[in-house]
C-alpha cells in the first residue's frame, strides 16, 4: 500500500513524528477552528476539544495506521477504519472536509518539525494520510448508500422515562412519518440539538430498543463529573426536552453489532451507562431464542445507579442458558458483588464471543480477564463512548 521509498521515510521519521503528535494535534484543531469556526460551532465535540481527549484519539489513530503501514504493508487496519468511519458517518462527514483537514495538519506538522520536514518527508506523510483518509472515504461512501444518505430526520420525543438519577430514556418515531430502517443491536445514532450561544452540537447515543416498529428508545447520561465542565448536549436533554418535542437524529451506525450463530456462547460486559448497547443485544437474543450461553457481566456505582437494569435481567431471564453478574461499590444486594467487575470465577465457555461497553481501564480489565480464560483475542470486540483512545494508551 505504501510505496517502497516513502516507507523508507516513514519508518525513519516515525519516532520524531509520533512523539510530536500531541503538540502536531494541539495545533492543527487550534489552527483549523481559527480558520473554520463553524467546525467547533456544528460538528466538532466542544467537550472532548476543551478536555484534550480528541487530539489524543487523533494522535493514537495516526500513529497506529502508520505503524500498521509499516508492520501489515499488503493489510489494512479495517477494524480501526472501520469504527472512525461509523462515527464520520453518524456526524454527516463529508469527502471535502478531508481535504481541509489535510491542509490544517500538515501546516501544523511543518510549524512543529520545521526544517525536519524536508521535500521528502513532506511527500511520504502526505502519502500516509491520503491512504488513510481516502479508505474512510470510500467506507463513509458505502455506509451513507446503505443508509440512504447522510440526512438529518426530524423525530418526534413521544414518551420520556427517567431510568435513574443522572439516566433518561426518550422514545422517539419519525415526525415526517417516513418508514424506519432497522437497525443492528449495538449500533447507535447522532443527535444534534440547538444551543443557546447558537451552536448545533452532536452527541452519539446508543439505541437501547425498538419499542414498537416505527419508534427508537436511546438512553442518555447527564454529564457532571467532579472538575470537569457539565456536558452540554446531555445537559441540554436532560433539561429541556420533553414529550412533544422534535429533535434532529441520524440514521444507525457502530460496527460494535451481535455477529454470532446460535451455536455461538457469548459475554455481554459493560459497567455504567455502557450497559445501552448491551440491552438492545440482549434483547435481540431474548427475542431470537438464543440456545448458546450468555454470560451478562454489569458493573456500577450502586443498584440505584444501573440504568435499564429492570430490562436487563428480564432479558437475561428469558434466555434458555443465562448466567447474570452484577456488581456494585456500594449497596450491593444479596448475589451481587461488591467493588468492581471481577471474572475470576465466573465460567467461561470455549469459542466464546464477547462485547464490551464501559470506561476504558473497565475494557481493558475485562479483555485481559477473558483471554486469560481462553477467549480469542480477535473474539473481543468493544465500543467506546467518546473519542478512542484504545490507541493512545
Amino acid at each position: 500500500m505504501l510505496s517502497e521509498q516513502s516507507a523508507v521515510t516513514v519508518r525513519a521519521t516515525l519516532p520524531a513524528v509520533g512523539a510530536a503528535l500531541g503538540e502536531i494535534t494541539e495545533r492543527f484543531y487550534a489552527g483549523m477552528f481559527a480558520a473554520r469556526p463553524e467546525l467547533l460551532r456544528d460538528l466538532f465535540n466542544r467537550g472532548n476539544q476543551a478536555a484534550g481527549t480528541q487530539r489524543q484519539a487523533l494522535a493514537g489513530s495516526v500513529a497506529a495506521f502508520a505503524t500498521h503501514l509499516l508492520d501489515h504493508p499488503d493489510e489494512r487496519p479495517d477494524a480501526m477504519l472501520s469504527r472512525i468511519a461509523h462515527k464520520h458517518a453518524s456526524l454527516g462527514v463529508t469527502p471535502d472536509q478531508y481535504a481541509v483537514v489535510h491542509e490544517h495538519l500538515f501546516a501544523a506538522i511543518a510549524e512543529v518539525l520545521g526544517d525536519a520536514v524536508t521535500p521528502e518527508v513532506a511527500a511520504a506523510w502526505d502519502e500516509v494520510y491520503w491512504l488513510m483518509a481516502n479508505a474512510l472515504i470510500a467506507v463513509e461512501k458505502r455506509l451513507y448508500e446503505e443508509r440512504g444518505g447522510a440526512a438529518w430526520r426530524p423525530w418526534e420525543v413521544v414518551e420520556r422515562v427517567a431510568e435513574t438519577a443522572d439516566v433518561v430514556t426518550f422514545r422517539v418515531r419519525p415526525a415526517d412519518g417516513a418508514p424506519v430502517r432497522d437497525f443492528r443491536p449495538g449500533q447507535y445514532v447522532s443527535v444534534r440539538v440547538p444551543l443557546a450561544d447558537g451552536a448545533r452540537q452532536i452527541r452519539q447515543y446508543s439505541l437501547s430498543g425498538a419499542p414498537g416498529p416505527d419508534l427508537r428508545q436511546f438512553s442518555v447520561k447527564r454529564v457532571h463529573e467532579d472538575g470537569a465542565p457539565d456536558g452540554e448536549v446531555s445537559g441540554h436533554l436532560h433539561a429541556r426536552v420533553r414529550v412533544g418535542d422534535v429533535l434532529e437524529v441520524s440514521e444507525a451506525y457502530g460496527d460494535l453489532v451481535l455477529d454470532a450463530d446460535d451455536d455461538t456462547p457469548l459475554v455481554l460486559a459493560s459497567a455504567g451507562i455502557g450497559v445501552t448497547p448491551m440491552v438492545a443485544m440482549l434483547g435481540h437474543l431474548a427475542g431470537a431464542g438464543h440456545r448458546a450461553p450468555v454470560t451478562v457481566v454489569h458493573g456500577d456505582r450502586s443498584p440505584a445507579d444501573h440504568a435499564l437494569r429492570t430490562d436487563h435481567e428480564a432479558y437475561a431471564a428469558k434466555l434458555p442458558d443465562a448466567t447474570v453478574r452484577f456488581w456494585y461499590e456500594r449497596d450491593a444486594p444479596a448475589g451481587a458483588g461488591t467493588g468492581y467487575v471481577d471474572l475470576a470465577d465466573v465460567p467461561v465457555a470455549p469459542g466464546t464471543r464477547a462485547y464490551l461497553c464501559g470506561p476504558l481501564p473497565f475494557m481493558r480489565t475485562v479483555r485481559e480477564q477473558l483471554i486469560t480464560k481462553g477467549v480469542a483475542p480477535a473474539d473481543v470486540h468493544y465500543e467506546v463512548f467518546g473519542p478512542d483512545l484504545w490507541l493512545a494508551k
